[in-house]
């Protein structure tokens, strides 16, 4: 029974100039396990309502600013989750582009419940269960997983104590600005990836006058109000991913599936693998779940040379490595307190699950489900109360925000992204290509890194409607990525 951590990281006024600012508070040593690198921890409140109550740590990591005498402040990150570390983050690798490196520490953090942070203590077995009882086909099915989550959630909150009913967001935004106050920040600078961004829109409306830039990549859309927006808005980028997929493959002469029809092709593999008739390597069965697995290799054009190979081989009988390779659902052990605890998806029962599930698969008749859509069924009968449920954002008085999405994204989808900028007037850069999140120095795309830097340095906001072009090349990779896409709801 173990749980995880997560991470973020603040900034000052303008760049350059000196501001009066809290004095820092962080007792920084080497970490032992990363070198460069500087570790720490903070105390909070477990309950913030109650201030001089029970306290837990926040862990925190930090790479110094390259130019210490161009040095603006720091940059807090979280690279999404919720379960993925901040901590992990920076001890792992240089986390932005070499100009924001320069100027800024990069400090990740690993929010309450994860990780170097006091943890969110839950049992592994349950979760494990629990994650693989997400597909039931009766009634039967859908009351054990029922069961499961209850038992999991429990577990939490018997192994946890109080923390286990404090790992919302508007918690972590609280933990963020004390953070920022240890930093010595006047004012935050925060990039947020994937469930991060949440943690920042919502830090934008709690504290709007201690923001300095907030960039928000591949954002979250709190305002989903039903299992259906959510399983539905999951689900429509990856069958435009497949069409595009199958379009590629009917018209280029080296795709392995070239005049054989690709979309008949999948409908014919998906048949058997309902009925139980598709043999992978091995001589094992495929089914459904496992064949739609490897079809989500469509969100990732460089592979989709590979991806058809696997198909095919599928198709002549002769199996396929890399579908063997990407099965198998895998738990993120803290995700489900925390997600109950901000998101609320009813489904009542099996009935209205089959029914959300024939809805997709006459709406989106190639893929019709994606691993994002199990996430709905997390919080059946778990008994977590959501104490920070959907609803609009409400920014007001914030400096100029900057929020990025990708057409393609699978996971936090491209209509999330005009739904947030929306609700809140950030400044919103589309990435016209594929993948999940965009500003990194290894990112795909050179326009987004610039943009995103002046704002960061200069604070230069980019101009509305900057949109980036795609830089991947479909059926490019050489070797097939088994790395899995980190998207929310997982760890990083």
């Amino acid at each position: 029974m173990v749980a995880g951590a997560l991470a973020v990281s603040g900034a000052v006024v303008a760049p350059g100039v000196a501001s009066a600012a809290p004095a820092p508070s962080v007792n920084w040593q080497p970490c032992p396990d990363a070198a460069g690198v500087d570790c720490a921890t903070i105390d909070v409140p477990v309950d913030w309502a109650k201030p001089a109550g029970d306290k837990i740590q926040i862990g925190l990591a930090r790479r110094k600013a390259k130019d210490p005498a161009k040095r603006i402040g720091a940059i807090l990150m979280d690279p999404g989750g919720p379960g993925g570390s901040g901590v992990g983050s920076v001890k792992s690798s240089e986390q932005f582009t070499e100009a924001a490196r320069e100027r800024f520490d990069q400090v990740g953090f690993d929010p309450r419940g994860i990780n170097t942070s006091s943890k969110l203590l839950c049992d592994r077995d349950l979760a494990s269960q629990a994650t693989a009882a997400r597909h039931p086909t009766s009634q039967a099915d859908f009351d054990r997983l029922a069961g499961l989550n209850r038992q999991l959630h429990d577990s939490c909150r018997a192994n946890s104590g109080k923390l286990a009913d404090h790992v919302d967001n508007l918690n972590t935004v609280r933990d963020m600005d004390a953070i920022r106050a240890a930093l010595g920040e006047q004012k935050l600078t925060y990039v947020g990836y994937s469930y991060g961004s949440l943690m920042g829109q919502q830090y934008a409306e709690k504290f709007p006058h201690r923001v300095r830039a907030l960039v928000l990549d591949g954002n979250m859309d709190h305002s989903l109000n039903s299992a259906w927006d959510f399983m539905r808005s999951e689900t429509a980028p990856v069958e435009l991913g497949f069409l595009k997929f199958a379009k590629w493959c009917d018209t280029t002469t080296t795709c392995a599936l070239h005049g054989q029809d690709t979309k008949k092709v999948y409908a014919e593999l998906k048949a058997k693998a309902k009925a139980g008739k598709l043999i992978g390597s091995g001589g094992k069965p495929v089914d459904f779940y496992q064949l739609a697995g490897q079809a989500f290799g469509v969100t990732r054009p460089a592979n989709w040379s590979h991806l058809a190979t696997a198909l095919r081989n599928l198709k002549d009988g002769s199996g396929s490595e890399a579908l063997e390779a990407l099965a198998g659902p895998v738990a993120n052990v803290p995700y489900p307190s925390i997600w109950c605890s901000d998101w609320s998806y009813p489904v009542r029962d099996y009935a209205e699950y089959q029914r959300l599930r024939d809805r997709l698969s006459r709406q989106f008749s190639n893929v019709e489900w994606t691993p994002y859509v199990d996430h709905a069924l997390t919080c059946v009968n778990s008994g977590t109360k959501t104490t920070n449920p959907q609803r609009r954002l409400e920014i007001r008085n914030a400096p100029p925000l900057v929020m990025i999405g990708n057409i393609h994204d699978p996971a936090t989808v491209y209509e999330w992204n005009l739904t947030a900028a929306r609700q809140s007037g950030a400044h919103l850069i589309t990435y016209e290509g594929w993948g999940h999140t965009a500003y990194r120095q290894t990112g795909p795309s050179p326009c987004v890194n610039a943009a995103v830097d002046d704002y960061l340095i200069n604070l230069k906001t980019p101009k509305r409607g900057l949109s980036c072009p795609a830089t991947e090349k479909p059926g490019a990779a050489e070797k097939a990525s088994q790395e899995p896409m980190v998207g929310p709801y997982q760890a990083a």
